[in-house]
């Protein structure tokens, strides 16, 4: 008489516990990059500009010792602003980047200059490389002129980072961005990518 095995049971198969961490730790990080770009979003066309002890112009291009479009246009806006004694000082920023002869602090400053503004009152911060750079050095030229507050001046989408920068020197910051006219994608575009380098900063600082 031949006995019968019993049929071999299939052995359920063990999820690694590590899949539901993963999948919990792609949420959070999608979830966060969204609340950046929402936040970049709204900041981008509100304008805040108030009394304030600097204007701060972050550096664009130059061309050979002119400003480009982008540069001219923020450069022109605080210019405005400092007409409307929103403050009595303007510090412009941007190294020299592939132009060992013209920097975009320098070409910023002289065009102010040419402008009206007395050259007392300009300020230029020519050896930052980025906008993270910029903040900083800044930040050490408020501290040394004992100033505060600022508002700063760049592209809409720009505004948001250069806030949260300056706030960790412990500087208060109003942004007030230049006026442009972009279509939507190119405004969609933008929110993306700042939001990109603004989480790609806070990661590098923790």
């Amino acid at each position: 008489m031949t006995s019968k095995t019993a049929p071999e049971t299939a052995r359920p198969v063990r999820r690694s516990a590590w899949v539901p961490v993963l999948w919990i730790g792609i949420a959070v990080a999608v979830g966060w990059y969204g609340s950046v770009c929402l936040r970049v979003a709204r900041q981008q066309w509100r304008d805040e500009a108030r009394p304030a002890d600097v204007l701060v112009v972050f550096g664009a291009a130059q061309w050979a010792g002119r400003p480009s479009p982008i540069l001219r246009a923020r450069l022109d806006h605080a210019y405005e602003l400092y007409e409307r004694h929103v403050a009595p000082y303007i510090i412009v920023t941007g190294g020299y980047g592939d132009d060992p002869q013209f920097s975009e602090g320098g070409v910023g400053r002289d065009y102010l200059m040419k402008r009206g503004v007395p050259e007392d009152r300009v300020i230029a911060e020519t050896q930052s490389p980025n906008t993270s750079a910029s903040a900083e050095r800044v930040a050490n030229i408020m501290a040394e002129n004992r100033m505060h507050s600022c508002v700063a001046v760049s592209d809409p989408y720009h505004i948001f980072r250069i806030k949260g920068m300056l706030a960790r020197y412990g500087i208060t910051a109003y942004g007030s961005p230049r006026p442009e006219v972009r279509s939507l994608g190119q405004r969609v575009g933008s929110i993306l990518r700042e939001a990109t380098s603004y989480c790609l900063w806070r990661l590098h600082l923790t």
